[in-house]
């Protein structure tokens, strides 16, 4: 439980601090302390919790005609995801989730220039993926991310956008692992006890936020997430 509490703690501050980083965060450490199984329905519901926080903030920051098609094909990609979760063997599942990691930390710590995507279809893709990640691992974000970076959209679009399609990807992942009954007593259990830390720590980054330098602090993040990549990558082999 004292393991839980600081990675929620950790996740979730870094989340406040530099608007990224909750989800992977949690995936990069928690697997290794509850089991693949277990960590993905608990991060869903922590996940689930941060978007109905930041919904009101960024209630009106977001363009429905640009988002609507993403959280379609993410809704019908997401039973997909939880499929996989109950069916690979945990070893393929630790694989899989260390190489997103590993490929996310160096396209953000590369700052990469990917070029600007104007057709639909790539919407289409990218709510696929989200769907199925979100589904598997609860870590929608990076395709999104990288989509919405592509799509150029301006900072508060696309904070907007991204809130809205990560609350449906999480709402819909948190149903679907309800109805597999991945969402056990155990689960819920261990969720209401880190809500508290949760919030505790969105608002301890916000405060902290004027006296640590964010870009420093997301490239320390990444540099840790790489690493805990490539020991999950290892630990397989």
């Amino acid at each position: 439980m004292i393991y839980l509490l600081i990675t929620v703690a950790l996740a979730f501050f870094t989340q406040s601090l530099t608007g990224f980083g909750s989800g992977l965060i949690s995936m990069a450490i928690l697997p290794g302390i509850l089991g693949i199984q277990f960590a993905v329905p608990l991060v869903a519901l922590m996940s689930m919790s941060l978007e109905l926080f930041l919904l009101f903030r960024f209630r009106n920051a977001f363009c429905f005609q640009e988002i609507w098609f993403i959280g379609l094909a993410a809704v019908i990609a997401i039973p997909g995801g939880v499929w996989l979760l109950r069916r690979l063997d945990e070893g393929m599942l630790i694989m899989i989730l260390g190489v997103i990691i590993v490929c996310y930390s160096t396209y953000a710590l590369l700052n990469l220039r990917l070029p600007e995507l104007k057709h639909p279809g790539w919407g289409i893709l990218t709510g696929l993926l989200a769907g199925l990640l979100g589904g598997a691992y609860s870590i929608a974000g990076p395709p999104v991310i990288i989509y919405a970076s592509c799509r150029k959209w301006q900072p508060d679009k696309f904070r907007g956008n991204l809130q809205w399609i990560f609350i449906i990807v999480d709402v819909f992942s948190v149903a679907n692992h309800w109805l597999a009954g991945n969402i056990t007593s155990s689960v819920l259990k261990n969720f209401l006890w880190i809500i508290p830390v949760i919030f505790f720590s969105l608002l301890a980054g916000s405060y902290v936020e004027r006296f640590i330098n964010p870009k420093l602090f997301r490239k320390i993040v990444l540099v840790l997430l790489l690493a805990m990549g490539i020991r999950w990558i290892v630990s397989v082999l």
